[in-house]
């Protein structure tokens, strides 16, 4: 986002653009009468001429002198009060073109360019106006649609978590690749891709501020919109996804899973699963490769049981019901 402002003070002649249409950055906006600032420009090109005569003068002077001085014809002291005077002349020339250099710089300003390109709101004031250059309101604003930032707020817990987990065996870190939902549920189709983190944490909400860049071709992202924005920062290489089903907890908290031993025996193993990811725990320790997890009928299971090992999605056979025995009576 841009504000447009002013950085001369005069009267709005014309507005340059439609409002609400797209601008490209330079291009002129607004017209600012420019009357005084030519005179500026015109007082400035005067006062370099007469600079330039007047160096002139000067110099041809001491090129006169200098040779009257070497035989001592004129004094020394008047030929040295001539060369100063020749150099003084010359640095007036140089401050009256940089006098004539801004004021074609202000000249200039009384075209107000866009500084971005995007899409430009209504315009604050109109024809007539007069504007300064210290003024707090801006004639417009433009915002750069596409593409568009998202700023995804993180807790320093999780980021403080994600930063420890990661010099861990069997944590790598993963390509921060964004996905967006809109405010009516739906997938926002185009992936953004981290830009940056702060460095620094909100003290007031205990955030850390990430920002995202996404394309956005068909301008469905507005500025102020909310998104639910989803994207992995590690993966974990040595994690398992348990389905909820298959663990509970103790009266402490502490997790725990049954497992099916290498004999057909049932074991009981705690474990940490501090997460979770849609429908499953994510266990990040106490479970091995190879470990079979009994997931549906563990309220009526003891740890040494045997057990028959059964797929959990084959499917179950349920026999018919039969029919009561016996026949039928008259009254």
């Amino acid at each position: 986002m841009s504000e447009v402002r002013p950085q001369i003070s005069g009267v709005i002649q014309r507005r340059l653009f439609i409002e609400g249409a797209l601008v490209r950055a330079g291009q002129p906006l607004y017209q600012i009468d420019p009357s005084l600032y030519r005179a500026s420009v015109n007082e400035a090109q005067a006062n370099v001429a007469i600079a330039r005569a007047n160096a002139e003068a000067t110099r041809l002077r001491a090129d006169r002198l200098k040779p009257l001085a070497d035989i001592e014809a004129v004094s020394r002291q008047e030929y040295t009060d001539a060369a100063a005077a020749a150099r003084q002349a010359a640095a007036t020339v140089q401050l009256g073109q940089a006098q004539l250099e801004t004021a074609r710089i202000n000249l200039g300003f009384t075209r107000v360019p866009a500084p971005i390109s995007g899409r430009i709101g209504r315009s604050m004031l109109t024809q007539g106006a007069l504007v300064t250059a210290n003024q707090t309101e801006p004639l417009a604003v433009i915002e750069q649609l596409d593409p568009i930032f998202v700023d995804i707020q993180q807790s320093s817990a999780q980021l403080l978590a994600l930063r420890r987990s990661l010099g861990r065996e069997g944590v790598t870190a993963a390509e921060a690749v964004v996905r967006l939902k809109l405010e009516d549920g739906s997938d926002y189709g185009p992936t953004g891709v981290i830009q940056f983190s702060e460095v620094i944490v909100d003290p007031a909400t205990g955030t850390v501020t990430l920002r995202a860049r996404f394309p956005n071709p068909q301008q469905l992202l507005l500025p102020g919109m909310f998104v639910r924005a989803s994207f992995a920062q590690a993966i974990n290489t040595r994690a398992f996804l348990v389905p909820q089903s298959g663990l509970t907890r103790d009266p402490r908290g502490q997790a725990r899973v049954l497992v099916v031993s290498r004999d057909g025996k049932v074991v009981e193993k705690t474990v940490r699963a501090d997460l979770t990811q849609g429908s499953y725990w994510v266990v990040t320790d106490g479970l091995a490769p190879g470990d079979r997890v009994i997931v549906q009928g563990t309220a009526n299971l003891r740890p040494g049981q045997a057990v028959v090992v059964v797929p959990a999605d084959t499917p179950q056979r349920v026999a018919p019901r039969r029919p009561a025995g016996g026949a039928a009576k008259r009254d």
